[in-house]
């Protein structure tokens, strides 16, 4: 069961009914291919020999030329082909910092007020190694204005809050127990915004656990930290609508543990961290993947059989599998059309379980699952999360839980990365949370 949404109008899921066409190339064939590729692997040496012969460059520039062609195109995609940390180098980009200044101890420095930071550590029994993974606890802007004297929130800081009216009903869900913990820690109680004592944990894991306020564990893509801009206006568009929100940087990232990720241990570290939310809090959880944290959340949901199951997971920006993802990545035009393209840089990542091929792991997941992509996505193409879409339909059986799919006008300007901006994003994450609590419920009975 599946839906397919924009603009608010409903279509069947027939593909000959539904609007969009799947912009794939048209095939040739094997032969055709062949001479194609030929030509193609020619194209630059000839350029380069009819300049020379024409006397446009030097015999010196002919040689750069050729050298820089041959390196280019042969020696580096040979190199990454034998080379496993560049091939997990280049699908986790974790040496692009940005901003290069952030200081992930200080949530309160990037925008978000009355956050946590502080650090789980797990052992990785594969490795053998002990890992550090940084995290930040969003506390719901309901929660903020409520004890906003205990968190030291400032008055130009509370005046452009407004509480939603999900929000208003969180309030008084919650008004008893929120008295509660007011008096269990005093009317002189405060946290100091660079505190990350156990007064402060304290507190925070305390309206975690005694409060019904659901959760959201935001798993993020590749490059970077939990404390980049778009993540953030993320994390302020969830709060604002009365949920918790857990972010964390995997091994490799931010201020976690300088170790090079692989597609376990991501999905390891992630698993980590739903069990301390389950430690914590019997509240409702759903899991927000972006981009490559797609392919993670995939992963991540079937190592959860064994644990509460969430309510459901959003993939935002999702690719199919990594293969497709390479070939329309925007680092990789320069190769795609290469006949080694695949022999040398797809099939290698596939030989050292680089992979995360969600359109087989989404058959597995009997969640409900909602798909949000932008149409103007230029890193995932729109079409990707279509795909991811339209397999999950054909694979998972009928007793699943249903599965949505919002497409974003390019008209927008969402784009990869900002999809938070969108005014209809609120609405679509709370009709989804909610519209499955009964099912939610159920596997307690």
């Amino acid at each position: 069961m599946g839906t397919v949404k924009n603009s608010n109008q409903m279509f069947d899921n027939k593909e000959e009914d539904h609007p969009y066409v799947d912009p794939t190339p048209y095939k040739l064939s094997k032969n055709n291919q062949i001479l194609l590729d030929i030509f193609k692997t020619c194209v630059i040496p000839v350029v380069l020999s009819i300049l020379y012969q024409n006397d446009l460059i030097s015999k010196f520039g002919l040689i750069i030329g050729l050298l820089f062609s041959f390196t280019f195109f042969i020696i580096f995609p040979l190199i990454f082909k034998y080379s496993y940390k560049l091939q997990r180098a280049v699908l986790f980009l974790t040496f692009i910092q940005f901003p290069g200044n952030l200081d992930l101890g200080r949530p309160d420095k990037s925008g978000l007020w009355a956050t946590r930071n502080f650090y789980i550590y797990h052992k990785d029994p594969k490795r053998q190694l002990n890992v550090r993974l940084g995290v930040w606890h969003v506390l719901p802007n309901h929660v903020v204005k409520r004890f906003a004297k205990q968190l030291r929130v400032r008055e130009e800081i509370l005046s452009n809050i407004t509480i939603s009216e999900r929000e208003e009903k969180l309030l008084q869900l919650n008004d008893e127990t929120f008295n509660k913990i007011e008096q269990k820690f005093g009317p002189d109680f405060q946290v100091k915004h660079d505190d990350n004592g156990e007064s402060k944990k304290l507190f925070y894991e305390t309206i975690l656990s005694e409060t019904k306020i659901p959760v959201v564990l935001y798993l993020h893509g590749n490059t970077a930290s939990r404390g980049t801009q778009h993540r953030v206006e993320m994390y302020q568009t969830l709060r604002a609508q009365g949920y918790h929100v857990i972010a964390f940087d995997y091994r490799g990232f931010g201020d976690s543990s300088s170790l090079g990720p692989s597609a376990r241990s991501v999905v390891l570290d992630s698993k980590v961290i739903y069990e301390y939310i389950l430690e914590k809090t019997k509240n409702p959880i759903l899991i927000w993947g972006h981009s490559l944290g797609t392919g993670i959340g995939t992963h991540l949901i079937p190592e959860l059989k064994a644990l509460k199951q969430p309510r459901g997971i959003v993939l935002e920006s999702p690719f199919n599998n990594i293969k497709d993802e390479i070939s329309e990545h925007p680092f990789a035009k320069a190769y795609k059309y290469l006949p080694w393209f695949e022999f040398t840089i797809v099939n290698p990542m596939f030989e050292n379980q680089l992979t995360f091929d969600s359109d087989e792991r989404i058959a597995e997941i009997k969640l409900p699952i909602m798909i949000l992509h932008a149409e103007d996505d230029k890193v995932v193409p729109f079409r990707l999360g279509y795909k991811l879409y339209r397999t999950a339909l054909k694979t998972r059986p009928k007793s699943f839980a249903p599965i949505e799919f919002y497409r974003f006008s390019k008209s927008h300007n969402y784009g990869h990365r900002w999809m938070c901006r969108s005014p209809e994003l609120p609405g679509l994450v709370n009709q989804f949370f909610d519209k499955y609590e009964e099912d939610d419920k159920k596997q307690y009975l």
